[in-house]
């Protein structure tokens, strides 16, 4: 038997979300209303067996050292943070992001313009690439290798990194350290892509200006064991860039072009460009618009929100006041597979036995958390 690994608070509150009693500490943590540090949750004795009780009681048991590799504590949010006080550092332009960005949208925008002309199988297989890149982005990057929310299986985790090379939103390692990062410091200057800086912001102009230092601080103490330790993404990390030029370039644009004789041009511009121009955009909406419209039912303490048509773009990820009340659950919605494809495409993954062990949130725990911190909004009243 291996022995047990200790952790701090912070870490049984992040491997245990569908504990109630652990997510009741979470919400008067949230609410600061009567807890302030979590380090300064009182240690008795009898408070530590209730705690372990209401684990028990849900099955759930502490870790080995092995389990613990399969989960994360490093998304927690962290807040004891102070951001530091002085002048922010000045704004330093990358022009050739600039650059290159907006040569993207206009020809995005050509793409666009000539959809009328393209056949049916150009759009199919643009529809094709945009699910595949999704997928590596929303059920690969984000659920499974930023959250570790459930298990997949060495082919699964293969499909994903392909998809996530085609996406070319930066390789695994690097989205799910800052996605990490996000989470733990959401909304401040630790946060890549905060939204107190506006929308532009938080939906583009973070990746057209260099990162805030304590971005940087903070991505730089997270050891991302789990992620080092993953032979895919170690080895797709290797060989990213060859990976992005021909998923997300040329086998889009190859295609359509060699296999029903459509014009280069437009297999370059639709599959690719257009295909490739919606799909950043779609993921964008999640750190923008979903940061500042839409219901709070689950924290009003707390900035992001629920909203339906981003989680209809980013086929999933728009009910995003639940994804940061609860960041482990698989679903990262309260209503199952509604405008929520990866959810049900990780559920056909288990169907299959190549997903397992999903973490899902229990009602009880959900709804005395709307009770609690909720505004109001949440269909129960």
């Amino acid at each position: 038997m291996q022995p047990m690994k200790l952790v701090g608070l912070d870490g049984i509150l992040s491997a245990s979300p569908n504990c109630i009693i652990l997510n009741e500490i979470r919400g008067l943590d949230t609410q600061k209303n009567l807890i302030t540090r979590r380090g300064n949750l009182p240690a008795s004795i009898n408070q530590i067996a209730t705690i372990l009780y209401g684990c028990i009681a849900n099955k759930e048991t502490i870790t080995s050292k092995k389990e613990m590799a399969e989960t994360t504590t490093e998304d927690v949010y962290d807040d004891a943070y102070e951001e530091k006080t002085g002048s922010s550092p000045p704004v330093k332009i990358v022009w050739i992001n600039v650059i290159l960005m907006s040569l993207l949208h206009l020809g995005a925008l050509y793409g666009l313009m000539i959809l009328p002309s393209v056949s049916s199988l150009t759009l199919i297989w643009m529809g094709v690439c945009f699910m595949l890149s999704a997928l590596g982005i929303t059920a690969g990057a984000h659920r499974l290798w930023s959250h570790r929310s459930y298990k997949a299986s060495l082919p699964l985790r293969m499909f994903l990194a392909i998809g996530n090379s085609m996406a070319f939103q930066n390789d695994i390692y690097e989205w799910a350290r800052d996605h990490r990062v996000h989470h733990k410091f959401s909304e401040t200057h630790a946060d890549p892509h905060n939204a107190h800086r506006g929308f532009f912001f938080a939906h583009i102009g973070w990746l057209l200006v260099r990162k805030h230092p304590e971005v940087i601080e903070k991505g730089r103490k997270l050891e991302l064991a789990d992620l080092k330790a993953d032979g895919v993404v170690m080895f797709q990390r290797r060989h990213y860039k060859l990976s992005v030029v021909v998923m997300c370039f040329l086998i889009p644009t190859f295609v359509p072009w060699f296999f029903w004789n459509e014009s280069l041009l437009i297999s370059y511009l639709v599959p690719c460009v257009f295909r490739y121009t919606v799909s950043l955009n779609a993921t964008w909406l999640v750190n923008s618009a979903a940061h500042m419209w839409g219901m709070r039912p689950y924290d009003h303490n707390i900035n992001p929100r629920e909203n339906k048509f981003v989680a209809f773009s980013a086929i999933g990820e728009g009910f995003h006041n639940y994804h940061h009340t609860f960041p482990h659950d698989y679903a990262a919605s309260e209503f199952g597979s509604q405008l929520n494809l990866t959810k049900a495409f990780i559920d056909l993954m288990c169907f299959f036995g190549l997903a397992k062990d999903c973490r899902r949130v229990n009602h009880e725990t959900i709804m005395a958390r709307v009770q609690r911190t909720g505004d109001g909004s949440h269909k129960s009243g």
